[in-house]
């Protein structure tokens, strides 16, 4: 059996992807949103590239009812893989078992949307009594180093929680958690206290949490403990907010361009970024948005 330890290498991570994706109806009606491709690659897919870009041996996907094609995005697809090989396409052959090879990923059901502290506490079985990784697929991060990679470095040096800051825009403070926090050095803070999409009045500052976490196992036994708040949900941040009362929670302000794929704009905004990166798309598509832009 695997030693218990804060301190013991991340290799797992979750990646809650159960949500309803009201914002993007009707497209989510029967797609899951999960599924909106940035470019040509499914959303979710940028975030397990991330996780396995940072280490992850394991992902385990907390899923609901009506999500099963973003399992099957990342399983073999005899039928496909058998008529590309026949048709001599071996590039794209290639790509789509890049994809099913990409990682061990173990799927698991929240049967009710009761939060994300219960999304989490869902895979507390196959995490067992380790530390994990919690990536949240609407986060899209562009980074030169990814950036749950950042959070977990610094777990390995502290053997305390590690979530990710940004600073936010006033305008935007109540739509986060945000926390108190004293800075330890250059992007390290120690967190005293979350505070859940307060007024702006009331906001301690304008770092706010968002998709990122690398957790020490005890915080599945504070989820486990905790009722149910605002809305009947448990919340994660109220279990953050317990280990920041322990003083076991840290901030990294991470290197990188955050894009809520979640969000319409958002969306749209990383296809952009994303578009411009690609070689074979770059200069055609540049001249697009050019002419567009001047119309």
């Amino acid at each position: 059996m695997r030693k218990s330890s804060s301190r013991a290498k991340i290799r797992k991570a979750v990646i809650p992807a159960a949500g309803l994706g009201t914002r993007f109806l009707p497209f989510s009606k029967a797609v899951p949103k999960e599924m909106l491709p940035i470019v040509d690659k499914p959303s979710i897919q940028y975030i397990v590239e991330e996780a396995v870009a940072s280490g992850i041996e394991e992902v385990i996907l907390v899923t609901s009812r009506g999500k099963s094609t973003v399992e099957d995005h990342f399983d073999i697809s005899y039928e496909l893989e058998d008529t590309l090989a026949k048709r001599g396409k071996t590039e794209r052959l290639k790509t789509v078992q890049e994809v099913s090879r990409m990682i061990r990923l173990i799927s698991v059901r929240q049967k009710e949307p009761l939060g994300l502290g219960h999304a989490v506490l869902c895979a507390q079985e196959v995490l067992g009594d380790e530390p994990f990784a919690v990536i949240l697929p609407d986060d899209l991060i562009d980074s030169a180093v990814p950036c749950i990679k950042q959070l977990v470095k610094a777990y390995s040096q502290y053997g305390k929680a590690v979530v990710a800051l940004e600073e936010v825009p006033d305008s935007r403070v109540h739509l986060y958690g945000i926390v108190k926090a004293e800075r330890i050095k250059g992007r390290l803070y120690r967190v005293r206290h979350v505070v859940e999409k307060p007024k702006l009045k009331d906001a301690p500052s304008n770092l706010a949490v968002i998709g990122r976490y690398a957790l020490p196992p005890e915080i599945l036994k504070i989820l486990a403990r905790l009722k149910p708040g605002k809305g009947g949900e448990i919340q994660l941040t109220d279990a953050l907010q317990e280990l920041a009362r322990r003083k076991m929670l840290y901030g990294y302000q991470f290197r990188g361009i955050r894009y809520d794929s979640g969000d319409k704009l958002g969306f749209l905004q990383a296809n952009v970024v994303y578009g411009l990166k690609r070689p074979d798309l770059k200069e055609s598509f540049r001249e697009f948005l050019e002419k567009e832009l001047n119309k």
